[in-house]
């Protein structure tokens, strides 16, 4: 048995488009696309109420999910903030118990008060970081001393113009022997 090809008649978009050469390749795709879409949406009652009911119910979650995000985001903030506070009491019990230990203690002191044991000297070095590391020549403290010790003084001498300690009892005087100044009215200042 042979099979004879059965041929069908062209959708009518189709003959149009094969009519005229120039514009067939576009209303051929404009008629495709509208079968298409003809297709793909077909509108009836039921299709535009289940939109309807899809609109309205985004419509109507869509507050309460933007709350329920916005709560969920407080939660996880107020919880990393008990951690923190649950981490700081842990390192101030660990502060405190390191307290208890003589040696500890004995340690800050050292580091913190500068307390020395008896027969211990303790040494500072002042401006540290003004004394040049580089220099091989000597000691830190000899290089301090060098830049303080100075055989001149002063290149002029200068004296002030009152003593203080006269300004000072002028002052404690003057409070004890004059009287306050009334104003207009008569009421005094």
């Amino acid at each position: 048995m042979s099979r004879t090809p059965i041929r069908r008649p062209a959708p009518r978009g189709a003959q149009r488009a094969k009519a005229s050469k120039s514009a067939g390749r576009v209303s051929a795709s404009v008629a495709d696309t509208r079968e298409w879409m003809r297709n793909f949406i077909n509108w009836d009652a039921r299709t535009a109420t289940i939109l309807v009911m899809f609109v309205a119910g985004v419509l109507t979650l869509a507050p309460n999910l933007q709350s329920w995000f916005t709560y969920r985001q407080q939660i996880a903030d107020m919880q990393a903030q008990v951690n923190a506070a649950k981490q700081n009491v842990s390192d101030m019990t660990n502060e405190r118990k390191r307290w208890d230990d003589p040696v500890y203690v004995r340690a800050q002191a050292r580091q913190r008060l500068y307390y020395v044991l008896p027969g211990e000297v303790s040494y500072l070095v002042m401006d540290a970081g003004s004394v040049n590391t580089s220099d091989s020549s000597g000691t830190v403290g000899a290089a301090l001393a060098d830049t303080r010790n100075t055989t001149q003084i002063s290149s002029k001498v200068t004296a002030t113009s009152d003593n203080w300690v006269d300004i000072i009892g002028g002052s404690v005087i003057q409070a004890g022997t004059t009287q306050p100044a009334t104003s207009a009215s008569g009421t005094k200042n």
